[in-house]
């Protein structure tokens, strides 16, 4: 190399390079800077822009599941909030009028129990307080919260009509909801009636399975033990006849046999396990399977203090008998012999409490269950229809055989509200199964206190298992048979109930992910009637009315005022809320010269489920609002929610209109900890959506759920939040070179396709097919896709590759120079693309790298579609050339690392690599390849064949070797490549003729200007 490389420039040239510009920041400043920018928004009305943009256009609706009004939101909540902010623009930028309606849940008992803990605190009465009163309360809390969620939302990121949002506890919404609930009683669909629901003793009400959460509870759980009536063990006998028809004498042996049979059953005892001791009162009947092997099974040996006794005979499935003798403390036990499941048929036991306190005389029936099991337990199933729902479905299926057999089907009230024993349970009246402060009562203590001195007891322990808890007051629930209001789930109507109604709904329907759909399905095959009756204040009241005598409810189909007793009951709604209901005149005013005698009717005071107000919301926002359509493209929510929203939307839209309110449920999982566990205050590890924007920016916590798969739980911490900051800053400094370059773009440099060289005709063909993985992930709600590939366009593909080739062309040709004109053109046409399909994602980031470029009182990037990329970009030919070049180019760059690793080299600029290809398919890529240009050196060489057997290789690139040396040459002064040709102009004696004539161009363009 001549010495003249090192020598010192005769003038710094670093003024007449096209070097980037921009003001740009690198520090984004994303707490400070996206305020600002929420305020230029609302100056410039960014949402009626938007709205009048898309005058005309087809309507995609995403339908807000409405969050509830009573807390800041959580990391959970800004997942869901981003995500729908996410679909929403990105089929407004797609082409669609996608108008986005926040709402709010307003009713309900979580607003009603914080008020209530303010009367608690300050020593008040609820029930001394008028109704409306409170409800005015519960109603201005809610309006409290929907204001701080409303500023915490937006400061998101959300754009919406945050001005003009669908309130739950708004008059108009009230009267829907109720025209909504008079509709299922005009069809026959609501009746009243008396199931075993989930009851909340602390708070009072039933809850619907939403409502309830599952924690660890250590139960009390009993084996106790049924006599079976002697009367009731007569073997029953089929007779045999000869072939004329006459009795066939039975045998001396089956005479013993079937006498020996019917004593051991009479001396027997059906065993039962339970985990709910304070149920046995209500025991009515035991369950078994025809699919259990049974035996009877004897005690032979036994401590003489024992419950189970020597002698004791016991029915047990027989895969568990081993176990319940264990438990037993039996120490010797056998099998005398097998009991079929048809000899329980005309089986009766005693109810192991019989004679307490005169009570427990009647019998206790053995009947057929599908839910019995010999996987837990005994084999058998303790029934009581008034406290479990499988109980009851049992009990009121055998309800006509029950009735033939003079056995009454009566299902007793045994607990009240309050969690006591009622006179349905005798012997143990006031004692309480829950505490008012939701904690364990005396009940279980007192049963099984009974059943040991009645000599019922075969064993006891305690088990820790999941239970159910309200997920309000987080204290355990109780099944109890109560009188409530139900909407039917079965045919029962004509064929076409709403069970068919939903299952053929959940079939048209479209879920992402695709698992969705089982599951909705699962729940919608298998749940009982939904009970939507609520024994509280605030919300929604069940707005009919109950004949005193007849039991008739109206309004009905066969009340010939029904139509205008539902107008007077809804216009009152709309002019006065919901709390027109609760006037002391309400009956009287809404039944006066309807019907003969309005004292004759009973007014219902229960209040709606909140799940079916939220289910009822399609009817009073997409059907009623101009600017949305019903139904709806999308409904998103987390996961929990196919047992919540999607579901109860699903039932009252096919109960009312036969169909869903959607198109497709998009559901999320739940937010974990970085380390897999769940989050809680207890644990520390909690994530604040206000604190990740405080420290970091909303547009930081909205590419964490644009890089994490939203269909599954996500994780999220301190780590994973800096990991994704560092991504973000990777994708701005992409961006900010870009913006510096496109600072020398004129409209008049733009080039065409034709004229363009290969690199930027394929990087043009990346844009397309990058601009197709972008637009159907958007389709797909893929995020994370779009995300990684945009991201490794940009700092791959970019940064790491185009850019960095191109870097020379752009700062040194000529500003005449097609391939530099050429980059400008790919580089603003990368700028448009880019900017736009990220604008869903970083709302705040591309509207700042838009006005950057583009600064505009009155322009956004989100007044803008994505970027229209022509179908000529598409060349896969052209694309599987260019990996094969950059697979080349991989092992070239590798090789000069090396070189600089050892100090042989200081950049690449000062190496000329001889690269040796075997592989025929590479070597014809590199056919018409400036190498030395797309490997950034200053000279290169190809030459076919092996190479030296010490030449660098990559062993994923089979077929290149590299051999390393030294540029040849002097080094520009302007360009600081290392040439022959550096000084053959002798008007520039220290650049090459490149360089030489980007001079001329540069200081005739100097004179011009002057």
């Amino acid at each position: 190399m001549s010495s003249e490389t090192d020598s010192a420039p005769a003038r710094d040239y670093s003024e007449t390079l096209f070097l980037p510009k921009t003001e740009f920041p690198m520090r984004a400043g994303l707490p400070k800077r996206e305020p600002e920018f929420l305020a230029r928004w609302d100056g410039m009305d960014l949402y009626r822009r938007l709205r009048e943009a898309s005058r005309g256009k087809e309507k995609f609706v995403l339908h807000d599941g409405p969050p509830y009004a009573n807390g800041h939101i959580h990391i959970g909540t800004a997942l869901n909030k981003i995500l729908k902010d996410v679909i929403v623009r990105s089929r407004q930028m797609a082409g669609f009028d996608a108008n986005y309606v926040p709402g709010w849940d307003c009713h309900g008992l979580p607003i009603e129990w914080k008020i209530e803990e303010q009367y608690r605190a300050k020593g008040h009465d609820k029930d001394e307080v008028p109704v409306n009163e409170f409800r005015a309360e519960c109603r201005q809390f809610a309006e409290e919260w929907i204001d701080v969620q409303r500023s915490e939302f937006r400061r998101l990121g959300v754009e919406g009509d945050w001005s003009n949002p669908y309130l739950t506890m708004s008059f108009a919404a009230e009267a829907q909801i109720a025209r909504e609930l008079m509709k299922f009683a005009m069809s026959g669909a609501l009746y009243r009636g008396s199931k075993p629901v989930m009851w909340s003793v602390v708070e009072k009400t039933a809850l619907a399975e939403a409502e309830v959460e599952y924690h660890d509870h250590q139960s009390d759980t009993i084996w106790a033990k049924f006599p079976i009536s002697a009367g009731s063990a007569t073997p029953q006998v089929e007779i045999e006849v000869d072939e004329e028809g006459r009795p066939i004498p039975f045998r001396a042996e089956q005479i013993q046999a079937l006498a020996s049979q019917g004593n051991d059953l009479a001396q027997a005892s059906v065993v039962i396990w339970t985990t709910t001791p304070w149920t046995i009162p209500g025991n009515r009947a035991i369950a078994y399977s025809t699919r259990v092997s049974y035996g009877l099974y004897r005690v032979t040996e036994a401590a003489a203090d024992n419950w189970a006794e020597v002698g004791d005979l016991y029915i047990l499935a027989d895969a568990l008998a081993a176990e319940v003798m264990s438990a037993a403390r039996v120490e010797g036990h056998e099998r005398v012999r097998a009991v079929e499941p048809s000899e329980f048929a005309k089986l009766v036991c005693e109810h192991p409490l019989r004679g307490l306190e005169g009570g427990y005389q009647f019998a206790v029936p053995l009947l057929e269950g599908e839910h019995v099991t010999d996987e837990a337990g005994t084999g058998f199933v303790h029934t009581a229809p008034s406290h479990g729902a499988e109980d009851f479905e049992v009990w009121m299926e055998h309800r006509a055989d029950l009735i033939r057999s003079g056995i009454d089907p009566t299902i007793p009230y045994t607990v009240d509200a309050d969690g006591a024993y009622t006179s349905d349970a005798p012997g143990f009246e006031g004692r309480r199964v829950i505490t008012d402060k939701g904690e364990t009562g005396d009940a279980n203590k007192t049963v099984i206190e009974a059943l040991r001195q009645a000599g019922r007891l075969v064993a006891r322990s305690r088990l820790k298992h999941q239970y159910p808890h309200s997920w309000r007051s987080k204290k355990p629930v109780i099944f109890r048979n109560t009188p409530q209001w139900f909407i039917s789930m079965g045919d029962e109507l004509g064929g076409d109930g709403l069970r068919s109604k939903a299952l053929e709904a959940i079939e048209a329907t479209r879920f992402v992910p695709p698992s969705g759909q089982n599951r909705l399905r699962g729940m919608i095959e298998h749940r009982p009637d939904w009970v939507i009756s609520r024994q509280r204040a605030w919300g929604v009241p069940i707005t009919v009315f109950v004949h005193r005598e007849t039991g008739e409810v109206i309004p009905n189909a066969a009340l010939a005022n029904a139509d205008a007793l539902i107008s007077r009951i809804a216009e009152a709604f709309e002019a006065e809320g919901a709390d027109a209901w609760f006037d002391e005149r309400a009956a009287q005013r809404f039944l006066e010269g309807l019907v003969d005698d309005p004292a004759e009717w009973d007014q219902v005071h229960d209040i709606l489920d909140v799940w079916f107000d939220s289910g009822s919301t399609h009817s009073f926002v997409l059907e009623q609002r101009p600017d949305l359509k019903w139904p709806a493209d999308v409904y998103l929510e987390g996961s929990d929610q196919h047992r919540g929203w999607f579901h109860s939307s699903l039932l009252e839209s096919c109960g009312t209109r036969g169909r869903a309110p959607y198109d497709a449920v998009i559901t999320h999982g739940f937010t974990m900890a970085e380390d897999g566990r769940k989050m809680s205050k207890s644990l520390g590890n909690t994530i604040a959506p206000q604190d990740v924007i405080a420290q970091y920016g909303a547009d930081i916590l909205r590419l964490w759920v644009m890089w994490s798969d939203y269909t599954d739980d996500q994780r999220i911490g301190a780590e994973i939040l800096k990991s994704t900051a560092d991504s973000y800053r990777k994708l701005r400094n992409t961006l900010r070179w870009l913006l510096g370059s496109l600072h020398h773009y004129r409209e008049e440099d733009r080039v065409s396709l034709e004229e363009m060289p290969e690199l930027e005709r394929y990087v043009l063909h990346r844009l397309a097919e990058l601009d197709a993985i972008v637009r159907q992930g958007y389709a797909d709600y893929d995020f994370k896709r779009i995300m990684q590939a945009v991201f490794n366009f940009a700092t791959v593909d970019l940064s790491a590759f185009y850019f960095d080739i191109r870097k020379d062309a752009l700062y040194c040709d000529p500003a005449s120079s097609v391939t530099r004109r050429a980059c400008l053109t790919v580089l603003d046409r990368i700028f448009h693309s880019v900017t736009t399909w990220l604008a869903p994602m970083l709302p705040f980031t591309m509207e700042e790298v838009w006005l950057s470029r583009f600064p505009d009182e009155e322009g956004s990037v989100h007044l803008r579609g994505f970027a229209e990329v022509p179908t000529e970009w598409r060349d896969d030919a052209l694309g599987e050339k260019w990996r094969k070049v950059r697979r080349v180019r991989r092992v070239v760059t590798g090789a000069i690392e090396i070189e600089r690793a050892d100090k042989r080299i200081g950049s690449s600029l000062e190496a000329a690599p001889v690269v040796h290809v075997s592989d025929a398919s590479l070597l014809a890529a590199l056919e018409g390849v400036d190498l030395a240009e797309i490997s950034i050196t200053s000279q290169a060489s190809l030459v076919e064949g092996e190479g030296p057997a010490d030449a660098y290789r990559w062993e994923d690139v089979p077929g290149v070797a590299v051999v390393a040396a030294l540029a040849e040459g002097r080094k520009c002064a302007r360009s600081w490549k290392i040439l022959p040709d550096v000084g053959s102009d002798p008007d520039y004696p220290d650049i090459t003729p490149r360089d030489a004539q980007a001079m001329r161009e540069f200081e005739a363009a100097q004179l011009a200007a002057e």
